[in-house]
C-alpha cells in the first residue's frame, strides 16, 4: 500500500518529537547539531518503512541480489541525496521554516563519510545509486574507515595529513547491529583429517576479530525502493582483560582492542613498511569474509548448489579478490563439498572490474605475508593456480613460458600472487571501463587470457549518478533543462538529446550563460567562505580535479600556467591580450607518494608568485583548495569552463570526472584515453580540444627511446618554462627545492608530458581563442549537455546486468 504523502505539519511534528526523544532538548535550547540530527533522523524515518518493504520482499521472493564489494564509497553528505530521492526537499524546507530554521544552515553541519579517496570509490556510490533506482536488489560491502583517507591541509604549500574524524559527531544516517557481528579470522595454521574416508583439511586461526556491520539505506529515486549499504567496523573479541588491568598494566589491558581496531582505522593505510602491507591485507580479508559469510547467513538453510541464482559478487577492482579463496574455503571446509563442485559455483558467483592499465596497480601480495596471514586461503590459491595451468599446458603443450607467464603465482621479483590474475581466472566476466581500456586489456595486460577465456571479457563504460552531478549539483541548470524538455529526463538521461535544438535558441542560451554565471557566483561565496580565496569576475575558469599521480599529469597542466607566466615577464606575451583564467586544481596525493606530494607543493608555490605578481594585473590566478571531497566538487564541476582531462594515451582506465563536467556544460581538452574518447565521439570534434599523442604513437615513442631532454632543448617555450622552474623564481631563489621535479621531467619524464607539451600549448590557444566568442563556447557547453546522456550510471548498470550479473527488478 501507497504511504500517505508527508504534509509540513506532520514533518513539523516528527522533527520536533526527534529532537525532543533523540536528542533531549527543546527546539529553543536545542544547538546547530543537535537541529541536524534531527532533520536527518525525521528524514531517515520516512525511509525505513520503504526500506523494511523491500528487504521482506526479497527474502520472500528469492530475487538475485548483487553483492557489490568495493573498499571504497565516496558517498557525499546524505542529507540532501535523501530529501531528493524521498521527494521531501520542499516539505522539509517549509516544515523547518515553520520552525523559525533556514534549511541551509544545518545543510553545512553535515560531515562528508570519510569512506573513499576518488573515482573508484564515487562510481561505487553511483552504481548503488542507479541499482536503487532501478529498483535491483543490491547490498553494497565496505568498511566502516573511522578516519577514512585523511583531511588535507596545506602548510607552507606542501601537503599534511590529517585525520577525517567524520564520525566524531556520530552518524544519523547508519544502523549498527552488533547482534549480527560476523568473525573473521587470521594467522595459525592448517591441518588434514579423515572425514568418513575423505582427506579434508580445517584452519586453525591463530586470532579473530568481529566484523560489526553498519547499515546505511540506499533509496531509488521517487520509486519508493531503499536498498543497503553494509559497512563492518573492527572490535576485538575480546576487548578488555581485566584481570591484567586489575594487575595495573592498564595499556596491555586493551591491546586486543587497539589491534583489532587498526584494520577499520583508516583507508589505505601507508604500505611502505611491511606493517602497512599486512594492515591493508587484514583490511581486504576483514570486509570480504565479512561479507560472504553475511550472505551465507541470510541464505539460512538454502541449497549452496543454487548459490549462482540468489547472488552475484562483483569484485570493484583487486581488493577484494581475496573473496574468491574465501568462498572456496566455506563452501569445502565448512559446508563440506567437493572441490570441483564447490569451483563450478565459485567461478559462477563472481564478476571481475579492472580499473586500471598500470603496473603497479595490479595488486600483487608476497606468498610470505599471505602464507602466514590466510594460511588456509594461500593453499587454495595454489590449488585453483595448479588446475588452471594444467588446462593451460594441455591448450598450449610445450609453451612453458606462456605458462608461466598466465600463472596466478608470479616467481620474480619476489614470490607473489597476482590478484588480477586469479579474479581473472575465477570470473563469469571481466571487464574494463572504457572502450580502449578494454581493448587495451584484451590485447596487452591479460591478453593470453583473452585468447585462453574467448568471450570472458566484456566493456562496461562508466557512468556517474545524474541524481547527485546534475539534479542535486546543479539545481539551476536542472530546473532550465526541465523547463526545456519536460520532467523525467532525471531516470532517462538519453533524453537530454532532446536539448540540441535549444544550442541554437538565443533565448536558451542565454539563459544557459546566466546559468553557468549564477554557479560560478555560487563558488566563488563557498571559496571565499572555505579557503578565504577571492576568485576574480569574467574569467575562465579552468579546472584540473583528480587523484595526484604523475600519470594524470598535473605538471603539464602546470606547464602552461608556467609558459603563461613567463611569456608575460619576458615580453613575449601582452598582458592586455591574455584571457583572463582562473586555474582550478584540486587533488590528494597518497602520503607515501613523494614526488605527488613536491608537484603540489610545486602548484601552491606557482600560485603564490602568480596570484599576487602586479604585472599579470589579475588575469590569471592559480587556486589549490585543500581537501577536495564531493561536497566541493558539486560547486567546482557546476562551475567549470573547460575540463582538464591530459593523462598519456592508454593510461586512464575511464575516468568520470571528464563526463560529471561534460554533463555540466564544459567543455573538455584532452587527449585520446579512457572516456575522452567516447566524450569526443559523442560531442562532436569541434567541440572538444583535443591534444597529444594517440596510444600506439605512445607505444611506438617509448619503443624508439624517449628521450625527454630533446623536447626540452627544441622548443623555447618549453625550455623557457622549466628554466623559470628550475632558477627558483617560485621558492624564494631556492633552486634545489623543484630540483627533483626538473630532473624528473628531463631525464625520466616516465608519462611524456614534454613530448605532449608542445601540442597541448597549441590546443589552449584554441582554448582562449573559442572563449572569446563566448555565445559561440555557449552553444558548445549545451551541445556536451545533449549529448552526454550515455554517461549516466544507469545505463552502465543495465549493461552490467545484461551483460554479467543478469539480475532482473524486484516489482
Amino acid at each position: 500500500m501507497t504511504p500517505p504523502a508527508p504534509t509540513v505539519d506532520g514533518f513539523v511534528q516528527e522533527f520536533l518529537q526527534n529532537l525532543n526523544l533523540e536528542r533531549g532538548v527543546t527546539l529553543s535550547a536545542s544547538t546547530a547539531n543537535d537541529r541536524y540530527v534531527a532533520l536527518a533522523t525525521t528524514v531517515r524515518d520516512y525511509l525505513v518503512a520503504r526500506w523494511l518493504e523491500d528487504r521482506r520482499a526479497q527474502r520472500e521472493t528469492q530475487a538475485k541480489t548483487v553483492c557489490y564489494l568495493s573498499a571504497e564509497y565516496l558517498l557525499g553528505r546524505q542529507l540532501d541525496n535523501n530529501l531528493l530521492a524521498a521527494d521531501l526537499t520542499d516539505v522539509a524546507t517549509e516544515a523547518l521554516a515553520a520552525c523559525g530554521i533556514d534549511i541551509d544552515d544545518l545543510r553545512g553541519i553535515e560531515v562528508e563519510p570519510g569512506l573513499g579517496n576518488g573515482g573508484l570509490g564515487r562510481l561505487a556510490a553511483c552504481f548503488i545509486d542507479s541499482l536503487a533506482t532501478m529498483g535491483v536488489p543490491n547490498v553494497g560491502y565496505g568498511i566502516r574507515y573511522e578516519y577514512g583517507i585523511f583531511r588535507q591541509t596545506f602548510v607552507d604549500g606542501q601537503q599534511i595529513e590529517q585525520p577525517d574524524a567524520w564520525l566524531a559527531l556520530g552518524s544519523p544516517w547508519e544502523f549498527p547491529h552488533p547482534e549480527a557481528a560476523q568473525t573473521v579470522s587470521f594467522g595459525g595454521y592448517t591441518e588434514s583429517y579423515d572425514d568418513d574416508g575423505v582427506t579434508r583439511t580445517r584452519w586453525i586461526p591463530g586470532w579473530s576479530v568481529r566484523a560489526v556491520p553498519y547499515n546505511y539505506m540506499v533509496p531509488g529515486y521517487r520509486n519508493g525502493r531503499v536498498n543497503t549499504l553494509r559497512l563492518w567496523s573492527a572490535e576485538a573479541t575480546d576487548a578488555f582483560d581485566l584481570r591484567i588491568f586489575n594487575a595495573g598494566d592498564y595499556a596491555e589491558a586493551v591491546r586486543a582492542q587497539t589491534y583489532a581496531e587498526n584494520i577499520s582505522k583508516v583507508l589505505y593505510p601507508e604500505d611502505s613498511t611491511p606493517q602497512g602491507k599486512e594492515l591493508r591485507l587484514q583490511q581486504q580479508y576483514f570486509f570480504v569474509a565479512a561479507s560472504i559469510a553475511d550472505v551465507i547467513d541470510d541464505l539460512a538453510d538454502a541449497d549452496l548448489r543454487t548459490l549462482p541464482d540468489r547472488v552475484a559478487f562483483q569484485l570493484n577492482d583487486t581488493h577484494p579478490v581475496i573473496a574468491v579463496p574465501e568462498l572456496m574455503r566455506v563452501l569445502v571446509d565448512d559446508r563440506g563439498m567437493d572441490w570441483d563442485a564447490a569451483w563450478e559455483i565459485t567461478r559462477q558467483c563472481f564478476g571481475y572490474t579492472c580499473h586500471t592499465l598500470m603496473p603497479e596497480a595490479l595488486e600483487t601480495w608476497p606468498v610470505d605475508l599471505l602464507g602466514r596471514l590466510l594460511p588456509r586461503h594461500l593453499e587454495i590459491i595454489f590449488r585453483i593456480n595448479a588446475d588452471f595451468l594444467a588446462a593451460v599446458r594441455e591448450a598450449y603443450p610445450n609453451d612453458e613460458m606462456r605458462v608461466r607467464d598466465m600463472s596466478i603465482i608470479a616467481e620474480f621479483p619476489q614470490r607473489s600472487v597476482r590478484m588480477a590474475y586469479l579474479a581473472t581466472v575465477a570470473a563469469v566476466r571481466v571487464n574494463g571501463v572504457a572502450e580502449l581500456h578494454s581493448q587495451l586489456l584484451r590485447e596487452t595486460v591479460l591478453h593470453d587470457f583473452d585468447a585462453f577465456f574467448p568471450g570472458k571479457f566484456t566493456n562496461v563504460t562508466n557512468g556517474v549518478s545524474p541524481r547527485r552531478f546534475l539534479r542535486l549539483a546543479n539545481p539551476e541548470l536542472s530546473s532550465l533543462i526541465t523547463a526545456a524538455i519536460g520532467d523525467g529526463w532525471v531516470t532517462d538521461l538519453d533524453r537530454l538529446r532532446e536539448l540540441e535544438p535549444f544550442a541554437e535558441d538565443a533565448e536558451f542560451r542565454a539563459a544557459f550563460a546566466d546559468v553557468k554565471a549564477a554557479n560560478k557566483r555560487r563558488l566563488h561565496e563557498v571559496l571565499r567562505a572555505r579557503d578565504g580565496f577571492e576568485v576574480s569576475d569574467g574569467h575562465m575558469l579552468d579546472v584540473m580535479v583528480k587523484r595526484l599521480h604523475e600519470y594524470k599529469r598535473q605538471t603539464l597542466k602546470l606547464l602552461h600556467v608556467v609558459t603563461l607566466y613567463e611569456g608575460v615577464l619576458s615580453g613575449r606575451i601582452d598582458v592586455a591580450s591574455l584571457q583572463p583564467r582562473t586555474v582550478i586544481f584540486g587533488a590528494k596525493a597518497a602520503p607515501g607518494y613523494a614526488m605527488a606530494k613536491r608537484i603540489i607543493h610545486l602548484i601552491n608555490a606557482v600560485g603564490s608568485v602568480v596570484n599576487t605578481d602586479p604585472r599579470l594585473q589579475g588575469r590569471l590566478q592559480v587556486l589549490f583548495p585543500p581537501n577536495y571531497n564531493v561536497t566541493l566538487a558539486e560547486r567546482v564541476i557546476p562551475a567549470a569552463d573547460l575540463s582538464e582531462q591530459i593523462s598519456l594515451a592508454g593510461k586512464e582506465a575511464s575516468g568520470t570526472g571528464n563526463m560529471k563536467f561534460a554533463l555540466n556544460g564544459a567543455l573538455t581538452i584532452g587527449t585520446d584515453d579512457g572516456a575522452n574518447i567516447e566524450i569526443r565521439e559523442l560531442v562532436g570534434d569541434e567541440n572538444f580540444f583535443l591534444f597529444g599523442m594517440r596510444e600506439p604513437e605512445v607505444e611506438a615513442l617509448a619503443t624508439a627511446g624517449y628521450r625527454p631532454s630533446e623536447y626540452y632543448q627544441s622548443d623555447d617555450e618549453l625550455r623557457r618554462a622549466i628554466d623559470l622552474i628550475a632558477s627558483g623564481a617560485f621558492s624564494g631563489g631556492d633552486a634545489s627545492v623543484f630540483e627533483p621535479i626538473v630532473s624528473n621531467l628531463l631525464y625520466d619524464d616516465r608519462f611524456m608530458v614534454l613530448a605532449d607539451y608542445r601540442s597541448y600549448i597549441d590546443a589552449q590557444t584554441e582554448v582562449d581563442a573559442a572563449y572569446a566568442d563566448r555565445d559561440a563556447w555557449t552553444r558548445s557547453a549545451i551541445l556536451n549537455v545533449a549529448r552526454t546522456g550515455y554517461f549516466s550510471s544507469d545505463r552502465s548498470m543495465r549493461e552490467y546486468i545484461d551483460r554479467i550479473w543478469h539480475v532482473p527488478a524486484v516489482v
